[in-house]
């Protein structure tokens, strides 16, 4: 309220709160429409609470959140935000879970006391699971999703949909992307895998990083072509189709990869993005990692995924895709990049500017239309724009306060509401 405005008189209140209601559901439901979401990890010892996490993520716009397990504290406080979620269940769950009594407790325990306030949209039943070691995780995997299916609906959870992640290890083959094929010794849990996700309507889920190509191979795959920057494109000889950027090959070698895997016919499985990113920095010898490159990669591929772009293979099926990761994590082992793949400083500050114009009070992204098949009955609908709708990360803070200024207006109003009612 500025210092020359009049308060609203006690007619106007009832309006007003309807008002503030109505732009809470319209932002509610643009959030639910991005086709963009956002991996939140925890491996970290200075990461701020839960419940200053929603205003950042409503700063740049995401509609979802991936999370790597059922923090109770993290379910909580993002329950009555809007944003879809996506939980995960642990590799060292797997075996048990196989017993569909274990995945009902598991359910019952984890997922039950959140609903209906959290908009669960997905269980992710291990990560990775198929390109480690353990071949009893890898032997229970199918049989664990097939478990926690029958527990979800049994209670009534039909629209939580059941996947699990994997690395593009899975891969024999990748170029061109016509040529992919899944490792032969993987077939064997890979086909019943894919029928499950055909039977339910799960998507697969590939975490894909165009950064490890580049600097795995900075001779054979440029930079621009890995960053979504202007370049000459690649050409696939057996498809005829040109490739612009990495990440668009990537997966389409996995849509060929299933394709061979069932004789041709893909069963109509959706392969979504469950993790890709860049990071803003890292050793000596992690060529590319560096805060300018992470801008352009995230930056651009947000503004491609919000025109609601498929692939050269798949032009009509929108990308869906999660980056990685809200935050830089310091207690991530491995090269420094690991440690540095967040949009956000654990103090709330951003990363670097992601370069996008802030989201309009007429942003498309306030409709949202039909985006093709969803996995499981999540509501996975894209709103097709041409325009990216996207606040800039470097907003962040100030919207984020905002956003706060919103929320403690609305509970004012509606205190005076019943005190005057």
């Amino acid at each position: 309220m500025t210092e020359n405005s009049k308060p609203p008189t006690m007619a106007a209140v009832p309006i007003l709160l309807l008002s503030l209601l109505l732009h809470c559901a319209t932002r509610a439901s643009a959030l639910s429409s991005s086709p963009v979401g956002v991996n939140y990890g925890l491996v970290a010892d200075n990461l701020p609470s839960p419940t200053s996490v929603g205003p950042l993520l409503a700063s740049i716009n995401v509609g979802r959140v991936k999370l790597y397990d059922t923090d109770s504290a993290v379910l909580s406080a993002l329950s009555t935000t809007g944003f879809e979620l996506i939980v995960g269940l642990p590799d060292r769950c797997v075996v048990k879970l196989a017993d569909p009594s274990a995945a009902l407790v598991w359910v019952k325990a984890n997922l039950q006391p959140h609903l209906p306030a959290a908009k669960i949209a997905a269980v992710t039943v291990g990560n990775e699971v198929l390109t480690g070691n353990d071949t009893a995780v890898m032997t229970a995997l199918v049989p664990a999703m097939r478990s926690l299916r029958s527990a979800l609906n049994s209670l009534g959870l039909r629209s939580v949909a059941v996947t699990t992640p994997h690395s593009l290890a899975i891969l024999a083959n990748s170029f061109p992307p016509s040529a992919g094929r899944f490792r032969q010794e993987l077939i064997p849990y890979l086909c019943p895998l894919l029928d499950f996700l055909a039977e339910t309507g799960s998507p697969f889920f590939i975490n894909a990083y165009p950064y490890f190509a580049y600097k795995a191979e900075p001779d054979n795959v440029t930079l621009n072509y890995a960053l979504f920057e202007p370049n000459p494109g690649v050409l696939d000889p057996g498809s005829g189709l040109k490739y612009e950027n990495m990440l668009d090959a990537q997966v389409d070698a996995v849509y060929a990869a299933i394709s061979a895997a069932t004789g041709g016919k893909g069963k109509g499985v959706e392969v979504r993005v469950s993790e890709t990113g860049w990071p803003s920095d890292g050793d000596e010898n992690e060529l590319g990692a560096t805060a300018a490159n992470a801008a352009k990669y995230n930056g651009n591929l947000m503004k491609m995924v919000a025109e609601g772009k498929g692939t050269p293979a798949r032009p009509s099926q929108v990308l869906r895709v999660y980056i990685f990761a809200l935050f830089n994590e310091n207690l991530k082992p491995g090269p420094k990049s690991e440690r540095n793949y967040g949009l956000f400083k654990p103090d709330g500050t951003p990363a670097y500017d992601l370069g996008i114009k802030p989201e309009t009070e007429n942003s498309p992204t306030s409709g949202g239309g039909s985006s093709g098949g969803s996995g499981g009955g999540s509501s996975d609908e894209g709103d097709g724009s041409s325009s990216s709708g996207y606040y800039s990360i470097s907003a962040a803070a100030t919207h984020g306060r905002e956003w706060l200024r919103g929320m403690a207006m609305m509970v004012s109003v509606v205190g005076l509401v019943v005190l005057v009612s």
